[in-house]
């Protein structure tokens, strides 16, 4: 068709494990046999799917497989799964900064993309220097670059630094300054990956309001995202990868929905069942439970009310009690973290770990309005509080808490939905 802009045909990317490099030179001879005689490459036949929750036997992997799907001119695409999905390698073929081991990817027009920070700037030269070259990069001549270079740099807010090398720049700044030039130097095709999250709150607002101008003028948008609000505000269609396949096309919001059911279907599955977690498996959580003031066991939970929640474990090794850390993230609907509990957040410490326990998490009255919350948890040893993590047990989408409408106020109305309850009071006062 005429206006289809992008078109990927049978996509796959395959990486080899290991040392860098495609292998030995037994490889490289039995690849180059297989061309002279006419034949597929060998290794193209072998491999893992992309899922790092069961342990490979293969030495290639492979990132993507059978990615099918067209974009047409002026569509702003919203491309969704977890991490490890294969998004990231994905956006780098449509970019051409990696090219794809088979299939083929066929677009119209100049290609402007945001991968991560600092992809296309040089260290060493100032933000003006990289604007023209980023520019040049584009195809772009001297005079067009010169015509949006004050709008360009109005945009990212960093006048005061535009002739400061930008390794001397924050991420944040990176950011700014690379996102103003990808949107301004009139690409026909953006791609934009999650680096956006890496700006403040105010300039992602921005951000997304200059890609729906962008859209709005007949150019193509795609989006990665894990802001399930910015997928559904911003994209009018959507694809969902999972162990980089390709499982589902549609519009943004069906997109979102078989998003989102994959994730609680996966949340109602028993954790002792579970075998997408990581870590080294010295600890392992096997139930989550609610429970009420009265001690009894719940499903669902409401605004104001006291619970606790628990989390099972029984240990498989030795773990240092001094570095045990335990982080708890709550997500909503759209997958946007609403709150975070840990132990060294807290300065919690552990004296001795038993070979069965629970982390018991009290609640002295719950701010949640109603909705669905996915609990995501972290086991792991952790020197300090700046230091990594080292995981011992992690489980994204591990259960749904359910949480209802209350009288959080006493009030006798159930509360508005959505978001927290903020502990308060109003007052009237003269003058």
């Amino acid at each position: 068709m005429a206006d289809v802009v992008i078109k990927v045909e049978n996509l796959g990317k395959q990486y080899r494990l290991g040392k860098v490099g495609t292998g030995t030179i037994s490889h490289d001879l039995n690849r180059w046999w297989a061309t002279v005689r006419g034949k597929e490459d060998p290794y193209l036949k072998v491999g893992d799917v992309n899922d790092r929750s069961q342990k490979g036997l293969s030495d290639f992997v492979w990132a993507l497989k059978d990615i099918n799907f067209e974009v047409k001119q002026g569509e702003v695409l919203g491309i969704i799964g977890k991490n490890g999905a294969g998004k990231s390698t994905l956006l780098k073929i449509l970019s051409r900064v990696t090219s794809p081991t088979i299939g083929d990817v066929k677009a119209k027009g100049r290609i402007a993309s945001l991968l991560e920070v600092g992809t296309g700037f040089h260290p060493d030269l100032s933000g003006r220097e990289n604007v023209f070259l980023n520019g040049a990069i584009l195809g772009m001549t001297k005079q067009e670059i010169s015509s949006k270079f004050d709008e360009i740099i109005d945009f990212s807010g960093v006048e005061r630094y535009i002739d400061t090398p930008v390794k001397r720049y924050s991420s944040g700044m990176y950011v700014r300054l690379a996102f103003a030039v990808a949107a301004h130097l009139e690409p026909e095709i953006l791609i934009v990956d999650e680096v956006l999250a890496v700006g403040d709150a105010e300039f992602q607002k921005k951000c997304l309001g200059k890609m729906k101008d962008v859209s709005g003028q007949g150019r193509t948008v795609l989006f990665v995202s894990h802001n399930m609000a910015a997928v559904k505000g911003l994209c009018t269609h959507g694809i969902v990868l999972e162990n980089g396949r390709h499982t589902f096309s549609g519009t943004n919001e069906e997109a979102i929905n078989f998003y989102s059911q994959k994730s609680e279907s996966l949340s109602q599955t028993e954790l002792s069942e579970r075998t997408d977690r990581k870590g080294n498996g010295k600890m392992k959580i096997y139930d989550i439970q609610f429970i009420n003031e009265s001690n009894l066991l719940v499903d669902e939970l409401s605004s104001g009310e006291y619970y606790k929640i628990k989390f099972y474990f029984e240990k498989y090794g030795e773990v240092d009690a001094s570095q045990l850390t335990f982080v708890l993230q709550l997500l909503n609907e759209n997958d946007e973290i609403v709150t975070t509990i840990a132990t060294d957040e807290q300065g919690t410490k552990f004296d001795k770990i038993p070979e069965k326990g629970c982390f018991e998490i009290e609640i002295p009255r719950l701010i949640f309005r109603g909705g669905k919350y996915k609990i995501c948890y972290l086991l792991s040893e952790k020197k300090a509080f700046n230091t990594p993590h080292n995981v011992i047990d992690s489980l994204n989408d591990a259960k749904i808490m359910n949480v209802m409408r209350g009288d959080y106020w006493h009030s006798g109305l159930l509360n508005r939905p959505k978001g927290f309850i903020q502990e308060s009071s109003i007052r009237l006062i003269n003058g």
